[in-house]
């Protein structure tokens, strides 16, 4: 967002000697200085709550899924221990 803002000569003087000195650009030492400023005070926004909307899989009447999940851990036994013996 572009916006302008009146500055004490001072501290642009300080802002920009900080910018060269540390080679980066000037937007972001004064970006960085107010989130510093703003997390000092504790009036930074908060993060927005992440949230997932949960869906139905549609699993048919009838199917057992611990079946599908005691195959799923079978095969990674087996991985493993493969992997074991192929080391030896």
């Amino acid at each position: 967002m572009r916006t302008t803002i009146n500055l004490d000569e001072d501290l642009a003087d300080t802002l920009k000697e900080t910018a060269h000195r540390e080679g980066r650009a000037f937007t972001a030492v004064v970006n960085d200085a107010l989130r510093s400023g703003l997390a000092a005070r504790g009036l930074q926004p908060r993060p927005r709550r992440y949230r997932i909307e949960s869906s139905d899989l549609g699993v048919a009447e009838g199917v057992n899924l611990d079946r599908a999940l005691g195959l799923g851990d079978t095969l990674e036994e087996t991985a493993i221990a493969d992997k074991l013996t192929l080391r030896k």
